[in-house]
């Protein structure tokens, strides 16, 4: 695969990623709470707990930071597992009519997902010294999009708030929510796992 070509799909997970990891599954939650649907309510709420790990992923890249490249790896993959995990959940939304329209988005929503979690594994992979060193070849890609998103944000404060979004602040801020999640993810393996198994219980 040329860089060219590699850019190109990167840039497209990206773009999945924007429509089918924020912006629909936001869609679908005030959806979900506005008709009532329970099962899925309950779905999305899991999933937005556990996709904050992107958000994380791309405070590290935006950073230059390694780390950004294995989390970048690992987010997506326990988003696709949070949405298919749950034994209750899945039954309840398979004995939805298949005509409803909520059901419908939501079995495509996930499929959607798996597929672009298998594209960013792949892409990974293939740029696998990405994740030893982040001066190796198609690295630069991989962090565009983060740094454009970090510059935004860093004009936006100092227009709004008149302060400063430093690559240090910036840092601290990732690595402090990394800790968070982390805590709260050994929590759940620990105590409501054991407890609750596949059922989806208080996560």
């Amino acid at each position: 695969m040329t860089e060219p070509q590699f850019q190109i799909l990167v840039w497209l997970s990206y773009r999945i990623a924007a429509t089918f990891a924020v912006g629909l599954p936001l869609f679908l939650l005030i959806w979900a709470k506005r008709s009532n649907s329970n099962s899925i309510d309950r779905l999305l709420s899991i999933y937005w707990k556990v996709s904050s790990l992107y958000a994380i992923n791309l405070l590290f890249l935006s950073v230059e930071s390694q780390l950004g490249q294995l989390i970048s790896l690992i987010a997506p993959i326990l988003m696709v597992s949070s949405i298919w995990f749950w034994s209750d959940l899945n039954q309840e939304i398979e004995e939805m009519p298949a005509h409803k329209p909520i059901a419908l988005t939501t079995r495509i929503w996930r499929w959607t997902l798996t597929f672009w979690s298998l594209l960013n594994t792949g892409l990974h992979l293939f740029s696998w010294r990405c994740l030893n060193s982040i001066n190796e070849n198609y690295c630069d890609t991989w962090r565009e999009i983060p740094f454009n998103s970090f510059m935004t944000t860093k004009t936006i404060i100092k227009f709004v708030l008149d302060g400063n979004w430093s690559s240090g602040f910036a840092t601290f801020f990732a690595y402090l929510s990394l800790v968070l999640y982390l805590i709260g993810l050994l929590q759940w393996l620990l105590i409501q796992l054991p407890k609750n198994g596949r059922f989806a219980g208080k996560f």
